[in-house]
């Protein structure tokens, strides 16, 4: 009888431990890591480019925060299914985003956000848990509009050029002070489909990309913003000769750079990292509860000491 009672005693004892412990720690989840959040994707940037590109701000970028060259695009490795698992936290069999150019998903979504219609993304967490903070869009691929809710930003610019798509980002931030930035730039995809992967038209154009989140960080300087602020650098996919969307790792790796305030200086991760945990690492440096219905892990690696 006194054992029972002991064991019953001791159950309740260690049950009360781990709810308190859950809620302790579902208060420091909630924490906020910075300010400002910009995700920087450059279409078509295979994480290969790396061997013979030189890009002095990515490499900064690589050295003083944390970095994965082996992070994986989802299948098919193409536009519209990758842009939409970044934002949205899970892959197409979810979203249902299957193709290169999708416009609506070819596979029904299987959650549907209230207002949108469109599977959850990054900008309906901010929308439904900060629902005061800024945020905004600015692409210069126009497949982009199709995979965000609209309605739910400050920005929605699609630039004719990366340069204009910059610097109505640059803009935007300078003004609005948002929470949330989405910078969308469409080479080195293009010299990739018209010229070739792994050319020197192609390298070029991936050091203009270089030469571009150079320009954002100067001027996060230049606001003092950057202090308060962790930039994400990622692609879509890779590529090989003038096409992409197979299997192999030329198609597939992409770069993954995570860079700013309250990241370490960790360098190359040893975490795995598909692309749909980019929405979910956003997610907690937001200090956002993340849905049931995402399937992305946050790199925590990336985050903490």
């Amino acid at each position: 009888m006194m054992s029972s009672f002991l064991k019953k005693a001791a159950f309740g004892i260690l049950t009360a431990i781990l709810i308190t412990s859950c809620k302790t720690q579902k208060v420091v989840n909630q924490e906020p890591l910075a300010k400002h959040v910009i995700l920087i994707g450059s279409d078509g940037f295979g994480a290969y480019a790396f061997e013979k590109a030189k890009v002095p701000n990515l490499r900064k970028m690589m050295e003083e925060g944390a970095f994965s060259l082996n992070a994986r695009s989802v299948l098919p490795s193409s536009s519209a299914v990758n842009w939409a698992s970044m934002i949205m936290g899970s892959g197409p069999e979810l979203h249902g985003f299957t193709e290169w150019g999708s416009k609506t998903p070819e596979l029904p979504s299987a959650v549907l956000g209230e207002e949108s219609g469109l599977y959850p993304s990054i900008f309906s967490l901010i929308d439904k848990q900060l629902p005061n903070a800024k945020k905004g869009v600015s692409y210069t691929w126009g497949g982009i509009g199709y995979l965000f809710e609209k309605n739910m930003v400050d920005l929605d610019y699609n630039g004719p050029e990366d340069e204009e798509t910059v610097e109505r980002a640059l803009e935007f931030i300078n003004n609005e002070n948002p929470i949330f930035t989405f910078i969308h730039l469409s080479h080195p995809d293009n010299e990739g489909h018209e010229i070739g992967h792994d050319t020197p038209q192609y390298y070029t154009a991936v050091e203009k990309i270089d030469t571009l989140i150079g320009t954002i960080i100067e001027n996060l300087k230049s606001k003092n913003m950057l202090e308060d602020t962790i930039i994400i650098f990622s692609s879509d996919h890779g590529g090989i000769d003038k096409g992409h969307g197979g299997k192999t790792l030329l198609e597939v790796e992409i770069p993954w750079i995570i860079y700013g305030k309250n990241i370490p200086k960790k360098g190359k991760l040893k975490s795995t990292v598909v692309t749909y945990d980019t929405g979910a690492t956003i997610a907690k440096i937001l200090g956002l509860s993340i849905p049931e219905h995402w399937r992305g892990k946050v790199i925590t690696e990336a985050l903490v000491n």
